[in-house]
């Protein structure tokens, strides 16, 4: 089993900034790819980012490449999402998320975050 808590989200105005993290337990973290997905009202949960074990390779939904950075710290077992030039678009609950494999995936993860809001004011 793997616990997933996240942080740092709230409320920021258009072209500020915000960073989440989401810390892991249970499980050896670099064996772990690691994503960032958002689901906003009345929407389906979307992918929004993705790092694979060791932080070498990075993969990102075409609506935030540019603007968001994923990167984790695997002595401190947590993942990073760095949102900058948000716009009110991307306001959502931000989803920390885990699953046991060598890849970077956009679906299939096993284990999930409780889940952050992030709001956009426009």
């Amino acid at each position: 089993q793997v616990q997933l808590v996240e942080s740092g989200g709230g409320l920021v105005q258009a072209g500020g900034s915000l960073r989440l993290s989401c810390a892991a337990s249970g499980r050896t973290f670099s064996s772990l790819a690691m994503g960032w997905f958002r689901q906003a009202p009345g929407r389906e949960r979307e992918f929004v980012a993705a790092i694979s074990g060791g932080g070498g390779v990075t993969d990102y939904a075409d609506s935030v490449k540019g603007r968001f950075t994923i990167s984790r710290d695997n002595a401190k077992n947590t993942v990073y999402l760095q949102m900058n030039t948000l716009k009110f678009d991307d306001t959502a609950v931000y989803y920390c998320a885990a699953k046991q494999s060598p890849l970077i995936l956009r679906t299939s993860y096993a284990y999930w975050g409780q889940g952050t809001q992030v709001t956009v004011s426009s």
